[in-house]
């Protein structure tokens, strides 16, 4: 693993929404990657989230993509509006899209980066027929619908599949995680294959603030790059060595 391939997602659904944009600044000073941004409509989850108008606030505060995830019942219904209100990227569940490539698809035309979010239950390899249209694919570490939820240690044995599938048929293809992400869970993802981390209550819910929170993430994260990259060095060396004998 290259040093800086891990991205960071920081979630707005644990953002302090009287002071939204000012906490979306502080993510972007402190190195995140994007911005994650969670769409419920009550049926497809038992709750209810921000709009478009949101999205369309922040357009205006920051430069980082902002990617969607929308956790409803009829994505499409929603790709028009949020695409005009200045979004990047949508992630669609696997379950209950009546017709997911037709999503996809309709997604591209838009101009837009397409991923394919999959439950802790549904196994990784329902992605195998839609990878090859993905810019990313979504693995939940927790049940969709709620923040502050405990990481579903279960899901690291298929981030893991996932990973593999993706290097198999789409490499370059970003394995993201969402779901109970924190300075100790991290490490566990990003060593199973995930390449990028969406975090709420870890960025936005921490009492030291946004900055120390994201250096903290960081700071976890490039002990995971130390490990690979000394890894890779003994590897090198034992093949020297081989080699030379």
């Amino acid at each position: 693993m290259d040093k800086g391939t891990v991205k960071l997602a920081p979630s707005i659904l644990a953002a302090d929404f009287a002071r939204l944009g000012q906490q979306v600044v502080e993510a972007e000073q402190a190195g995140a990657d994007r911005i994650h941004v969670d769409v419920m409509d009550g049926h497809f989850v038992p709750n209810l989230s921000m709009g478009a108008a949101i999205v369309q606030s922040l357009r205006r505060v920051t430069h980082l993509p902002l990617e969607i995830h929308l956790m409803v019942s009829d994505p499409d219904f929603f790709l028009d509006e949020f695409a005009a209100a200045g979004s990047d990227s949508f992630l669609v569940h696997w379950e209950g899209n009546n017709n997911l490539h037709r999503t996809v698809q309709r997604i591209r035309t838009l101009g837009k980066r397409a991923a394919v979010a999959i439950n802790p239950a549904t196994s990784g390899a329902v992605l195998e027929e839609i990878v090859q249209d993905l810019d990313q694919v979504l693995v939940m570490t927790v049940n969709p619908g709620f923040g502050h939820q405990q990481f579903l240690r279960a899901t690291l044995l298929k981030i893991q599949r996932v990973r593999e599938l993706v290097e198999r048929l789409k490499p370059g293809c970003d394995v993201e995680v969402d779901g109970g992400i924190d300075a100790t869970t991290a490490p566990l993802v990003v060593r199973a294959g995930a390449t990028v981390l969406v975090a709420g209550s870890a960025i936005f819910g921490d009492r030291d603030g946004v900055a120390t929170a994201m250096k903290r993430l960081r700071t976890a994260l490039n002990h995971v790059e130390d490990e690979t990259e000394l890894a890779e060095q003994s590897a090198l060396q034992r093949s020297q060595r081989c080699k030379s004998g």
